[in-house]
């Protein structure tokens, strides 16, 4: 797998969380391909140090929103037939997590509705120019 998948227990994000949206991320951006295998939930705890419970919860995330699929005795896969609108629905998915993680913190700084709006209308305009 050439995505490397990091961890930060400090950061207020639930673990397997950040390893759900990590794997989207990768396939959202092709790092990760069709049909390409994952690390095995046990070397994916060893190499992050932490809990192979863990592992196993975000792999099933990731799989009941078919974004991989698991073979018994084989391992994980990023699935191969829907990829594409895997890939979309993936970054969709982290797009919205990031956002909505971004207006939480807007909030809890006392930003009003409407300097967000702002704010949001200014990046917009600046990372979708040629929309305009």
């Amino acid at each position: 797998m050439p995505a490397v998948l990091t961890v930060d227990a400090r950061s207020g994000v639930p673990i397997y969380l950040q390893i759900i949206e990590q794997v989207k991320r990768s396939v959202a951006l092709g790092i990760l391909q069709a049909g390409e295998q994952l690390p095995t939930v046990k070397q994916l705890a060893l190499d992050l140090t932490i809990n192979p419970n863990t592992v196993a919860r975000a792999y099933r995330d990731l799989e009941r929103d078919s974004v991989i699929e698991t073979a018994p005795g084989r391992g994980s896969f990023v699935r191969a037939e829907g990829a594409l609108d895997s890939a979309r629905s993936a970054a969709s998915d982290v797009a919205r997590d990031a956002l909505a993680l971004a207006l939480r913190e807007a909030k809890s700084v006392g930003l009003s509705r409407s300097d967000v709006a702002e704010l949001i209308d200014t990046a917009l305009d600046r990372w979708f120019p040629e929309e305009r």
